[in-house]
């Protein structure tokens, strides 16, 4: 009797281990900001024979990359549950919010990048300079294989990918030539042309952040199909190049901020002038028109005087002589010598 009430306890025993150990621990819940994929030995769950080739994100991959990154679309839990799964099967969750970090971040190394503060890169100058910024991305919830599966910690990888194509761009980078400038008697320097002097492109470099942000994130475009994370946005806001390339560059542009202010004031005094002259030219004009416009009015009247009869104009004459001498306090007439 006493064996078989051990046996049955052990029996009850066991059925309740086994209950708390598979069957409640396998249930399971999905945050609001998480996916998860389940594996069954080891194996996702897949969705048919499709895979990330056939989704849009696949698209911005070289042909040569193509065979390269092609993972299995498998089968993603949404947010919720409770979920079930049995002691065989496996569940994998990720967050999808978007994160931000500082380009600069070594996963690996914490301590690198000074720090993981600044990226260096040379210029096309050879110019060490550092450059400081930051990255958002996110899980790609369209290729989780990628992200649990393809390689072991993903944002290693992501952010390799990103300093050596930053880096690329830094060195071969040229700026696009700039307009053509309006005809001047007075030939004016651009901070460009005088860094060129000192083989210095850390101007170019910093008037065209926006196309060197739009260019990282076209090229980092492919980061959702080689390795599941997505890059939401670069931004690099920062270049600072060597302290005795900083002070030159300094100097140069605050002597070409001088001139220019300089020239632009010159330039503002002579547009001054010549609008007051074309004002005097103009007013002096409208005077001239205004003694004119009388006389011509007056010949006009003694053309149609003279159509009437050849004593009109005489009589014209008298007329007005007259008129001025009644207005005249004196009058002084020249007598013909006898």
């Amino acid at each position: 009797m006493n064996s078989m009430s051990i046996l049955f306890g052990a029996a009850v025993g066991f059925a309740g281990w086994f209950l708390v150990r598979y069957l409640v621990a396998g249930i399971y819940t999905v945050n609001q900001n998480e996916r998860a994929v389940k594996t069954s030995f080891g194996r996702a769950e897949r969705l048919g024979n499709a895979t990330t080739l056939q989704d849009p994100i696949a698209e911005s991959l070289l042909a040569e990359e193509r065979d390269r990154y092609s993972f299995p679309q498998v089968l993603v839990i949404p947010p919720g549950g409770p979920y079930f799964k049995w002691p065989w099967e496996k569940v994998y969750k990720a967050s999808v919010a978007t994160q931000t970090v500082n380009m600069a971040f070594d996963p690996e190394n914490p301590s690198a990048n000074q720090g993981g503060t600044i990226i260096e890169a040379v210029t096309k100058d050879q110019l060490n300079t550092g450059l400081t910024g930051q990255i958002r991305y996110r899980v790609s919830e369209r290729n989780l294989y990628a992200y649990f599966f393809g390689v072991k910690r993903p944002i290693v990888h992501v952010m390799g990918y990103f300093t050596s194509v930053l880096r690329e761009r830094i060195a071969n980078f040229e700026a696009p030539p700039p307009p053509p400038p309006p005809p001047s008697p007075i030939a004016i320097p651009t901070p460009e042309i005088a860094t060129a002097a000192i083989g210095v492109s850390i101007n170019d470099l910093r008037k065209n952040l926006r196309d060197i942000n739009e260019h990282m994130d076209r090229e980092c475009k492919s980061s959702e199909a080689r390795y599941g994370i997505a890059l939401d946005a670069s931004l690099i806001t920062g270049i600072d190049p060597p302290a005795e390339v900083e002070s030159a560059l300094a100097a140069i542009n605050t002597a070409y901020n001088q001139v220019s202010s300089d020239i632009s004031l010159a330039q503002a005094g002579a547009d001054q002038k010549l609008v007051q002259s074309k004002t005097a030219v103009e007013i002096e004009t409208l005077k001239a028109q205004a003694e004119v416009e009388p006389l011509k009015a007056l010949a006009a009247q003694l053309r149609e005087l003279k159509k009437s009869g050849p004593d009109a104009l005489p009589a014209y004459v008298r007329n007005v002589r007259l008129r001025l001498f009644s207005e005249a306090r004196r009058a002084i007439l020249e007598v013909p010598h006898v």
